[in-house]
């Protein structure tokens, strides 16, 4: 019993440290930022959304600048400027709204980063209040207009 105890716990170990390089590889070789997850609170009209963001900040040279959520067919409804970088803080979660969408509206909320913007392929995610948000690629040059729209970050504080 003793022996199939520890051969059990080996192989788990094992199964743990095989996977540990491949995700650290992974997170480590990411160029923009990757919307992780959306959740949002409110009412009608008036939703708070928090957005948890990865991304390959290295200070204010390299940081994610802000997140937005876009219509489907590409216009600015909000922007959450970010501040400063996250370089000790990955990933990292901030709020905020008010964004006037009903909770049946279908948006996209995707992430920026200084200096490089919003990146081809990028992992966003896209949903609704009412069906909640599901990962989504962002198809190359979607709504890349978006990036001189105001608002727009002043400076990095750190």
């Amino acid at each position: 019993m003793k022996t199939q105890i520890v051969a059990v716990l080996v192989l788990l170990f094992l199964i743990n440290c095989g996977s540990t390089p491949d995700q650290s590889i992974e997170e480590e070789s990411i160029e923009f930022a990757i919307v992780k997850s959306v959740k949002v609170s409110g009412t009608n009209n008036e939703y708070t959304f928090s957005v948890e963001l990865k991304s390959p900040d290295k200070g204010c040279n390299q940081y994610a600048n802000w997140w937005e959520v876009i219509t489907v067919d590409g216009k600015l409804i909000y922007r959450r400027i970010l501040a400063h970088s996250h370089v000790d803080e990955q990933p990292f979660t901030r709020s905020g709204g008010i964004v006037a969408i009903a909770e049946d509206q279908d948006v996209i909320v995707r992430a920026h980063m200084h200096p490089d913007g919003y990146g081809s392929g990028t992992i966003a995610m896209k949903g609704s209040v009412q069906s909640g948000f599901v990962e989504y690629n962002i198809p190359d040059g979607y709504a890349s207009d978006l990036e001189d729209q105001q608002p727009l970050p002043t400076g990095c504080a750190f």
